[in-house]
């Protein structure tokens, strides 16, 4: 192998311009290791930035694993990058940067922060990879932006791909990326979910950490397949008409030495005082987001991923950790901003910034916010004050939600608000309703588990939960492994339990999320306005004696009414009062016989009767079945008399 070619940059003098202004957002094109010909020979530029290095030297098996072979050079602009090419090296050779420090003699072998592709873990080194993949999904990225925007049904399936589907036949082993493309995306279309998002498949070294402690910023794990691999799920998934969101973690790193802890014997990547730069809880580091380089490498890091791998949005972890200097910390255990405040400043511009580039240079994405905190207008644009959010997890439904559900029903008119709450607040952002992972892990049980009551009262809890989310405003989330009802905790050591899909209950609830899909796409009303108050209406929130809430979704032309009884009481003769008169089909009822349910309800649909009711022109009287969501549509014309 022959030495360093040193004479040979990728960088102009604009690049390094922008990198140390913090607004070069495609240091991927950059930094790390690049194939490449330089005078008729193949082989790889390697560039990285170690401001604080004596001296860094390229180490792998092309040279033994030497740290003294093959030297970069640093640049002699003040940037802190080191380059230069090794002929011959190509592709599938592993590496790792042994940089010395300036100070205390500290020597380390680090990683490539913008590795493409890292060794299957618990192997650390990177690996020279060529991104080049054949795309097929023209059609996809034609019509995206229709199918990405706030007024289109918008419903995801939250995946982990190590425990989606297992082979126990073969150790029990993981499905690769190209084997998820023969399954997932045919269950996802055939379930009716728009979007699938996967839990961070950027490379972890920590598989419990379900991706969560990331190494690799611009590698997909390696666990299940190669970049192309993974680029051809996305690209069947496409085909298929889903749309692909990543979690992205931008909050915290872990402190595995191969990673950016203390990446060049400096606080490089984190923020040198622990009350800014550590995590108490998660015991991780925190990204300086005042440095410019650090901007830089974040920006780009999601940027990367809309640009190479085509995906249609990102949810940003845990945004109340950053955007709180006092977040899970006590009194004297945090550093004011220079106002005296709380707010992190420096992360407050980050976050601006990443939602500016994003959309600035792919308006038909989105960007979610997992923000748990009352932080305003997370979703309103930059230049009015706001975040730059495309959508915000609400997590205030979610809580009320769940813990109202997980009541015996004889106590839920004591309650009610926590029901009726939720639509004081609903459009003050652009919500999305999660029943995530987070809710069916450590020791939370899984959905059905929290439901009350006998086995069939909580399949019919279950249900009736389901058909309230996906009438509510917002735009959906499910968690793996809900959508037919499992009775387990989440495992990410295990395959989902689909075995249970033969039995009854089981498949009846399947088959209920798949037809409220189909109603939630198919009806504008429940999906076009779901972040405009023009699109709901009460028709009846004040019957907490027997626990019933009805409203209405209306899209201008059309009408939806939702009644949900929370009891296991059925109610006859109910009185729902409606705006319009005529004939009021029942489109859809939790309580059906196909789902698991008594058979209750309404033969068809309700004629409404000219008589006011509850400041409504005419009503309806309805049978409510027990702990059931009945969905009615206003027919313009009495089709019992067509």
């Amino acid at each position: 192998m022959e030495g360093v070619t040193q004479d040979v940059s990728l960088w102009s003098d604009y690049d390094i311009y922008l990198f140390k202004q913090g607004s070069h957002f495609r240091l991927y094109e950059k930094m790390g290791s690049h194939l490449m010909d330089v005078d008729g020979k193949r082989g790889t530029y390697f560039s990285v930035w170690a401001p604080n290095a004596r001296a860094v030297s390229v180490m792998g098996d092309f040279n033994g694993w030497a740290k003294c072979s093959h030297y970069l050079k640093a640049r002699d602009d003040g940037s802190g990058v080191w380059e230069g090419f090794i002929p011959g090296l190509t592709e599938g050779a592993r590496y790792k940067y042994h940089i010395l420090s300036m100070y205390n003699g500290y020597e380390v072998d680090k990683g490539d922060p913008y590795a493409f592709l890292c060794e299957t873990p618990p192997k650390t080194a990177s690996v020279v990879y060529d991104l080049s993949y054949s795309w097929k999904d023209e059609d996809w990225m034609k019509e995206r932006a229709s199918r990405n925007s706030l007024k289109s049904p918008i419903s995801i399936y939250e995946v982990h791909l190590g425990s989606w589907r297992r082979v126990p036949e073969e150790g029990n082993r993981f499905l690769t990326y190209r084997e998820m493309a023969n399954y997932l995306p045919k269950y996802v279309k055939e379930m009716g979910f728009t979007h699938v998002e996967f839990l961070p498949v950027m490379e972890h070294p920590f598989y419990g950490s379900w991706g969560y402690q990331i190494t690799g910023y611009f590698a997909p794990t390696s666990r299940y397949g190669t970049p192309a691999d993974f680029m051809y799920l996305i690209d069947r998934l496409h085909q298929e008409g889903i749309g692909v969101i990543l979690d992205w973690v931008p909050s915290h790193f872990p402190g595995d030495e191969q990673g950016l802890v203390y990446f060049d014997g400096t606080h490089l990547y984190e923020h040198a005082d622990p009350r800014k730069g550590f995590h108490p809880d998660w015991k991780s580091y925190i990204f300086n987001y005042g440095r410019h380089e650090v901007r830089s490498f974040l920006i780009s890091s999601a940027r990367f991923w809309f640009d190479k791998y085509h995906i249609d949005g990102i949810r940003v972890d845990a945004v109340a950790s950053m955007l709180y200097l006092d977040y899970s910390r006590k009194e004297g255990e945090w550093i004011p901003n220079e106002y005296g405040g709380k707010e992190n400043l420096e992360a407050i511009y980050f976050i601006k910034r990443l939602n500016e580039v994003i959309y600035g240079d792919f308006p038909d994405v989105q960007t979610i916010a997992e923000e748990s905190t009352a932080w305003p207008m997370v979703t309103r644009p930059t230049y009015i004050g706001g975040l730059g959010f495309g959508m915000k997890w609400n997590m205030g439904w979610m809580h009320d939600t769940l813990h109202y559900m997980s009541l015996d029903p004889i106590y839920r008119k004591y309650h009610h608000n926590q029901l009726t709450f939720s639509i004081w607040y609903a459009f003050n952002e652009n919500f999305m309703l999660p029943l995530s992972h987070d809710e069916v892990v450590h020791g939370k049980g899984s959905l059905l588990s929290k439901m009350p009551g006998d086995d069939w009262q909580r399949f019919a809890n279950l249900r009736l939960l389901f058909g309230y989310m996906f009438t509510h405003p917002g735009k959906k989330l499910l968690f793996m492994g809900e959508e037919f009802g499992q009775w387990s905790e989440w495992n990410h050591d295990a395959s989902l339990d689909w075995h249970l899909l033969q039995h009854p209950f089981h498949e009846g609830v399947s088959r209920w999320v798949r037809d409220l899909n189909g109603l939630y796409s198919s009806e504008r009303a429940l999906h076009e306005y779901d972040h405009d108050p023009g699109g709901f209406e009460w028709s009846d929130f004040s019957d907490w004696e027997q626990s019933v809430i009805a409203y209405l979704r209306k899209d201008g032309d059309d009408v939806l009414l939702i009644v949900c009884n929370f009891t296991p009481v059925p109610r006859f003769d109910y009185k729902v009062g409606v705006p319009r008169e005529g004939f009021w089909k029942e489109v859809l009822n939790s309580d059906a016989v196909e789902y698991g349910g008594s058979g209750l309800g309404n033969m068809g649909g309700s004629s409404s009767i000219n008589a006011p009711f509850h400041n409504w022109p005419h009503h309806l009287s309805l049978t409510l079945p027990p702990l059931g969501t009945v969905i009615f549509k206003h027919e313009k014309t009495d089709s019992r008399k067509v």
